[in-house]
C-alpha cells in the first residue's frame, strides 16, 4: 500500500514524470484513489483498491454471487491509463473530456483529479463539473446551439469559453454574454467517419469568414477555432485536412485583427487501441502537423469522450429466459433465442444511436458446448429490443451470465427505464497495475 496523498492534481512534470515506470504509475493510481475516497459520502457507491493483478472476468465472477440483474464493472485505473496514453502520444493537446459520452461521477472525478478539462454541452453538465470544484477556465461550453438560459448560467458561473457556428448563435451570445470567449466551429471533411456531424454543425470556409467579420463588428472576443471530424473516424487524414482548414480560418481571423490563441481538435478519438485506427496512430500522424501549422503560443485542446470511457466499463447481463424457435418457412431451421436483463432501451441503446456492434464474451468454460444459431433479445416487450442477431453462440442456460466488454461510451448515459426495467448498477475498482 502507498502512503497517503494530499495534492489534488498530480505533478506530471515532477513526482509523476516517469510515466514509463510501473511503480510511478501505480503510485499515481493510488493517489487518484485517495482523492476519490477522501470525505466520500456514506451513501456514495464504494470504490475498492486492489494491488494484485486480476482480470475483469475474475472481478465479475465475484460480483455475480450477489446480483440477479445487469451491472457495470468499472475499472477506473483504465481511465488513468488512457489519460497517460494521451499525454504520451499527443503531448501538446490538453484533453477536455466530453461529459456526454459517460457522465458517471466516478469517471468524471477521476479525470478531474488527473487535471483534465471538460467539454460540456448543457447547464446540467456544467453544474456537474463545477460541483467537483473545477475551475471555470477548464470548461468549454462546446454545444454550438445553446439554450439562452444555459448561456446565462455559464455567464453567472464564469464559464466564458464557448463554441458557435452560425450567425443566429453569435447574435444570441452577444445578447446574453457579450464578454464570452468565442471558439468558431468549422466544418471539416467528415466523410471518413461512421457518424458525420456536418449535417448539423460546423461553418463552411465561406461562412467562417463572414462570422469572423461579424465578430469584429460586434466587438466580440474570438479566441480560437474548433472542428469535429465525426465519431468513429477511420482515417488520420481527416485530422490532417481539418488542421489545414483551421489554419486558413486562423489566418483570416488574424488578418481581421483577432489574437487567436486556441485550437480545439474536437472529438472522434477511438475508444480502443485494437481497431482499424488507433489513438497512437493519430497522435503520431498529427503531432508534427500541429507543430508545423500552429506556433507554441497557441493552446491546443481536444474533446475526447469514448477515448476515456469505452474500455473502462464492462457490462454483465443475466440470462432470464431461453427458447428454441423453428422457422415457419423452413422447419429444419431452428434458432436459439436468449433473453437478457438489459437491452436496446437501456445500455444497448448504443446499437441504435452509436452504430455499436456489441459481442458477448463468456464467463465459464464453453469449449465443450454446442455452437448453435442464436440471437439475444433484451427484456422488454418490444421486438425491436434485439441486442445480437443471427450469430453462432455456445449454448447457455437461464441463470447464467454473459459479459459485454468495452461498454463505457454512449451506453448507460442515454439509457431509459422503458417497461419499468431499471438501468444497471455500477461497481468500481481502482487497480494498481
Amino acid at each position: 500500500m502507498f502512503p497517503e496523498e494530499s495534492a489534488a492534481v498530480p505533478d506530471f512534470a515532477g513526482e509523476y514524470a516517469d510515466l514509463d515506470d510501473p511503480a510511478v504509475v501505480s503510485k499515481l493510481k493510488y493517489h487518484i484513489y485517495c482523492e476519490l475516497t477522501k470525505d466520500r459520502p456514506a451513501d456514495a457507491p464504494p470504490i475498492e483498491f486492489h494491488d494484485a493483478p486480476r482480470s475483469v472476468p475474475d472481478f465479475v465472477m465475484d460480483l455475480i454471487q450477489k446480483e440477479r440483474s445487469s451491472f457495470y464493472f468499472i475499472n477506473l485505473s483504465t481511465v488513468v491509463d488512457k489519460y497517460l496514453l494521451w499525454k504520451k502520444k499527443l503531448p501538446r493537446a490538453e484533453p477536455f473530456y466530453a461529459v456526454k459520452s459517460n457522465p458517471d461521477p466516478q469517471i468524471v472525478e477521476t479525470l478531474f483529479h488527473l487535471g483534465a478539462g471538460f467539454d460540456c454541452a448543457s447547464k446540467g453538465e456544467i453544474q456537474q463539473v463545477l460541483s467537483m470544484g473545477c475551475d471555470p477556465s477548464r470548461i468549454i461550453f462546446a454545444n454550438p446551439c445553446k439554450h439562452p438560459d444555459h448561456i446565462l448560467f455559464a455567464k453567472e458561473n464564469g464559464v466564458a469559453m464557448m463554441t458557435f457556428d452560425n450567425m443566429a448563435e453569435l447574435y444570441k451570445i452577444h445578447e446574453h454574454f457579450p464578454e464570452a470567449k468565442l471558439v468558431l466551429r468549422i466544418l471539416p471533411d467528415d466523410s471518413y467517419s461512421i457518424m458525420p456531424f456536418g449535417i448539423k454543425f460546423g461553418a463552411t470556409l465561406e461562412d467562417s469568414f463572414k462570422l469572423i467579420e461579424k465578430c469584429k463588428e460586434l466587438n466580440m472576443t474570438l479566441m480560437g477555432v474548433s472542428f469535429h471530424v465525426g465519431s468513429g473516424c477511420l482515417s488520420g487524414v481527416a485530422w490532417v485536412e481539418a488542421l489545414k482548414l483551421a489554419r486558413k480560418v486562423f489566418d483570416e481571423a488574424i488578418r481581421v485583427g483577432f489574437d487567436m490563441t486556441l485550437l480545439d481538435l474536437g472529438g472522434g478519438w477511438p475508444g480502443t487501441e485494437n481497431g482499424p485506427l488507433t489513438f497512437a496512430d493519430i497522435g503520431t500522424e498529427i503531432s508534427p502537423v500541429i507543430d508545423e501549422l500552429f506556433p507554441p503560443h497557441v493552446k491546443v485542446i481536444g474533446e475526447p469522450g469514448r477515448f476515456f470511457c469505452t474500455e473502462a466499463s464492462s457490462l454483465a447481463v443475466y440470462i432470464i429466459s431461453k427458447r428454441e424457435r423453428t422457422n415457419p418457412q423452413n422447419p429444419d431451421e431452428t434458432e436459439t433465442q436468449y433473453y437478457i436483463s438489459d437491452g436496446v432501451y437501456g445500455s444497448f441503446n448504443c446499437i441504435i444511436f452509436d452504430h455499436a456492434k456489441p459481442e458477448p464474451s463468456f464467463l465459464v468454460d464453453v469449449s465443450d458446448r454446442r455452437l448453435l444459431p442464436s440471437c439475444i433479445f433484451g427484456p422488454t416487450c418490444d421486438s425491436m429490443d434485439l441486442v445480437v442477431k443471427k450469430t453462432l453462440l455456445p449454448e447457455h442456460f437461464p441463470g447464467e451470465w454473459l459479459l459485454f466488454p468495452n461498454m463505457g461510451a454512449y451506453t448507460r448515459a442515454a439509457g431509459s427505464e422503458f417497461n419499468g426495467f431499471s438501468l444497471p448498477v455500477c461497481y468500481y475498482v481502482m487497480t494498481s497495475n
